[in-house]
């Protein structure tokens, strides 16, 4: 059919337009309901402003009715953003710039005589580097007799997990997971201690603002005097307790893991080299993902190459301290997130589409797993095979680390369990691989015992 499409699972809850694809390409429709917020956003300079300081995706504008839509005014279509990640896979560092960026958006968008109507994180992505607002229809006129229509959803999706973390001293994203609508102001003022009442805006933003709403008296949708100063006082406000805020945790026992790694001999040098080698002969690979990236150091061999690369660890903190160096160094080249291989993020939403799984999404041309495989088939029980069949949905090439039962890590490991794993073998482990890759090389990592493999998938 000639305008068939195929609309975006998670693109349905506004009814100003929608995503798209059309043949192999992304696309947004800007509904007619829309029109007159729409032409304001551009005309008052809004979107030029946003787009010339980075913090907007820019967009082509088609004059073309793609979707044979009746409710079709205008179509756009945005830069590609290579992976869309979630917040429950972010480090906290990287939700609070989230956050400020929103509050950023908002102070932008008044200055224009607009209002930004969404504060959700989902709306902010990783792009070129560093982090981007995606959704051109989240701007309409600034009424100044009605507050905030999105403070609740920031303060639910932000500030709630920032505030839980910051006080619990401890990584918390799973539980934007659990509530991926935002953490209930109510579940939050019910966590958090009782001396967070004694920040004052921590007390008006969570605690008082849980309590009016229990009452059902909020102010979303009544009429009030909500002048420009009033909400630039509430921005204000919000950006200040933002920025006091402490990550939890400096340090975890993966933190100085390629410290130790160093000192064993020969064995980091070798590795690098033989990665650095099979790199410059495989001209073809333009994106990766590393499994078990820890702090980055791979990631960054890959990015060295001009691969586009996803640096992912189960440990929040090795992320985060990742996350502040290629900010710092403007790095555009390596996007971290938080990933546990052993349960990688699923599908969620409504029907369990409308955000998709990690496998699913991460779609490149190598991935590397090294100083991992030990870690799922002993560590967590999981077979060979089963491993395999994770990394055939992601990648076409592999380079991972196939390490022996004699080695002193997993001796570690097997002092406090019983040895049942017969089946850890360097055999088994290139049998079950076999099914998915064949073996282009492999080459022992110096006088380690360690081997690393090449492989490359069927078909």
């Amino acid at each position: 059919m000639p305008n068939s499409f195929t609309l975006h699972p998670s693109s349905f809850r506004d009814p100003s337009g929608f995503i798209f694809e059309k043949d192999g390409v992304l696309y947004r429709q800007v509904n007619k309901i829309f029109k007159d917020d729409f032409d304001f956003f551009i005309s008052s300079g809004c979107y030029a402003n946003l787009v010339k300081q980075g913090l907007l995706i820019p967009h082509e504008t088609i004059q073309e009715n793609l979707t044979d839509s009746s409710d079709y005014y205008l179509t756009l279509k945005p830069e590609l953003i290579s992976l869309i990640s979630y917040p429950f896979e972010w480090s906290f560092d990287m939700l609070r710039d989230a956050a400020l960026l929103t509050l950023q958006l908002l102070i932008e968008s008044v200055a224009h005589g607009l209002v930004l109507k969404d504060a959700t994180p989902y709306n902010i992505q990783w792009h070129n580097g560093k982090l981007i607002f995606i959704d051109s229809l989240s701007f309409e006129k600034y009424n100044e007799e009605k507050p905030w229509i999105a403070y609740r959803q920031f303060c639910e999706n932000f500030l709630s997990p920032l505030l839980l973390m910051h006080y619990s001293k401890l990584p918390l994203q799973q539980l934007q997971l659990a509530y991926p609508e935002g953490i209930p102001l109510a579940i939050t003022k019910s966590l958090l201690p009782w001396r967070s009442k004694f920040s004052l805006y921590t007390y008006l933003h969570i605690h008082l603002h849980a309590k009016v709403s229990a009452k059902g008296d909020t102010t979303d949708n009544k009429t009030a005097n909500f002048s420009n100063q009033k909400l630039l006082n509430l921005v204000s406000s919000l950006e200040t307790l933002i920025g006091k805020l402490k990550t939890p945790g400096q340090q975890t026992a993966w933190s100085a893991y390629y410290n130790e790694a160093a000192q064993r001999d020969d064995y980091l040098a070798r590795k690098t080299q033989i990665i650095k080698g099979w790199l410059t002969n495989l001209v073809d690979v333009k994106t990766a993902v590393d499994f078990g990236a820890n702090d980055g150091l791979f990631s960054k061999l890959l990015a060295s190459h001009n691969i586009k690369t996803i640096a992912s660890d189960f440990d929040p903190i090795c992320i985060n301290n990742l996350y502040k160096e290629i900010k710092s160094k403007k790095e555009k080249k390596v996007q971290p997130l938080i990933l546990d291989i052993a349960n990688p993020s699923p599908s969620i939403g409504v029907s369990n589409t409308e955000r998709t799984a990690f496998l699913k999404r991460a779609k490149v041309d190598i991935a590397i797993a090294l100083a991992v495989i030990h870690h799922l088939a002993i560590g967590k029980n999981i077979y060979f095979a089963q491993v395999a069949e994770s990394f055939q949905q992601v990648c076409n090439y592999l380079i991972i680390e196939f390490v022996p039962k004699t080695d002193e890590k997993i001796q570690l490991m097997l002092n406090n369990k019983k040895d049942i794993y017969d089946h850890y073998t360097e055999e088994g482990f290139t049998q079950s691989f076999s099914h998915y890759f064949k073996i282009e090389e492999k080459l022992p990592v110096g006088s380690s015992g360690r081997v690393l493999y090449l492989m490359k998938k069927h078909g």
